[in-house]
């Protein structure tokens, strides 16, 4: 947990959040660049009814451990003498962390966590956490993939976009960026070119991705080029070609992208009082490539991008290290690995729960939602080499906008942690109900949005418990 030092300057950093988010730029309702005011104009509201929404989807790699974390087993009640009935093995002694608490945590709203929920535990009156969830696949890139797309890949092949590209397809046409994928994979079989994810690697990759390369000619060269590719996609075989006409409107984006210096607001490690307060909330080092390469500025880009009016949907990944700890490395690494990717997204929390969203009286956090995922998780016991090997079951969390918070949708089994069923709408688990996968949770979060219709073939309903 923060020390309260940290505690202190967090705070300052949210109220500096909520001065500065009146002169951020944005886009305006023409599709220009403006203050937040004319944003308000396009963004705030929606002419269809639906929630006004924004997305993070947090990937954890490599398959997190969900009895350290979503899906725990008090050990008083899980130990070495019930395990060959139990099939269930905590072994929160094993973990080799000198001083950091190692059992299981009891939150005010009553769920409770494995040891390593970190920072999350503060905010547990906010969060849906799905159990019992069924992944289908000991494979990480199926894994992935189907949860990415919410569809069974064909063999490791991804069937189908990402259901981050259909929510940015929806909602996303006003924004410079609709879609930011950091390190994590992204699909657009079907949509509209403007939602394919701008694909980087990390912080600095995506400064470079939008900032201006260097010019081999001069303005007056530049411009003229310019004009002649505009009028020639106004003549009729470019109009008659998609392939032409998409190339145009990305070659637009990216003119609009540079003129719009978005690159400055991505860089961390400036030297001014924002970046300082946004640094020291999220704890990013004023220096070296490395910390521009953590979950920490990933997850500061990603509430950046959407408080700018740049983005309506990120992809980041909440790890730098692998979390497939097949080995004895799962008491040293697994845990650990896991809170810091926790505690990234509890500084996300804060940070759009203390910034305004236009003159609505909501904040950021109101309207946007956080979905965390792994492939699937591991097994729930160890193996001989001390550590564990991939498990079917997985969880999930949300947290957000339209989420209703501080429950557990669905369980894993006493027996074994094998996916049982739960009742869509109650959450409940309930023998009659379904088995909870992937494809649950990426409809859902269309059908809150907005997107009624099964347009994504996914064939399920939605896991309507989520929302309040």
């Amino acid at each position: 947990m923060a020390d309260k030092t940290h505690k202190a300057s967090r705070r300052s950093f949210l109220r500096s959040s909520l001065l500065a988010v009146g002169g951020t730029a944005g886009l305006s309702a023409a599709g220009g660049l403006g203050p937040v005011a004319n944003l308000a104009n396009a963004a705030w509201f929606r002419s269809d009814g639906a929630p006004q929404r924004h997305y993070v989807f947090v990937y954890f790699s490599g398959g997190w451990d969900i009895l350290l974390g979503l899906d725990p087993r008090d050990p008083r009640d899980f130990h070495s003498g019930n395990l060959s009935d139990t099939l269930i093995q905590p072994a929160y002694d094993l973990l080799d962390d000198e001083g950091h608490w190692t059992d299981v945590v009891n939150t005010s709203s009553g769920t409770q966590f494995g040891p390593y929920i970190g920072d999350m535990a503060q905010h547990a009156d906010k969060l849906a956490v799905v159990r019992g969830m069924s992944m289908e696949t000991l494979t990480h890139e199926a894994g992935r993939r189907r949860f990415i797309t919410g569809k069974v890949p064909s063999g490791l092949l991804a069937r189908g976009s990402s259901g981050a590209t259909w929510l940015a397809s929806r909602l996303g046409a006003d924004q410079l960026v609709p879609q930011i994928s950091v390190n994590v994979e992204s699909y657009n079989i079907d949509q509209p070119e403007y939602a394919s994810a701008l694909k980087v690697s990390n912080v600095p990759d995506l400064v470079r991705a939008l900032q201006p390369a260097p010019s081999v000619m001069g303005d007056l060269e530049e411009r003229q080029i310019d004009e002649l590719l505009q009028q020639a996609a106004l003549c009729p075989n470019p109009q008659a070609s998609r392939m032409w006409k998409g190339s145009e409107e990305a070659r637009l984006g990216v003119r609009a992208m540079i003129e719009a210096d978005l690159a400055s607001n991505f860089d961390f490690q400036a030297n001014t009082a924002e970046m300082a307060a946004l640094r020291d909330h999220y704890g990013i080092a004023a220096s070296g490539t490395a910390a521009l390469t953590s979950p920490e500025a990933q997850a500061a880009m990603a509430t950046t991008a959407l408080k700018k009016g740049i983005s309506r949907v990120v992809s980041i990944r909440a790890n730098t290290q692998s979390l497939d700890t097949h080995y004895d490395q799962w008491t040293t690494d697994q845990g650990p690995i896991q809170e810091r990717g926790f505690n990234a997204i509890a500084r996300m929390i804060e940070d759009l729960g203390a910034t305004e969203y236009g003159d609505t009286g909501d904040s950021w956090f109101d309207h946007t939602t956080i979905v965390a995922f792994s492939e699937f998780s591991r097994t729930a016991r160890l193996n001989a080499n001390e550590g564990r090997d991939h498990a079917l079951t997985n969880a999930c969390m949300l947290v957000g906008g339209g989420i209703r918070g501080g429950q557990v949708i669905g369980a894993s089994s006493d027996i074994g942690m094998e996916p049982t069923p739960t009742n869509l709408a109650t959450g409940q688990p309930d023998q009659g109900g379904e088995i909870v996968k992937p494809e649950h949770i990426i409809r859902s979060l269309m059908v809150e949005a907005g997107i009624e219709d099964d347009v994504a073939d996914l064939r399920v309903e939605p896991l309507t418990a989520l929302f309040g």
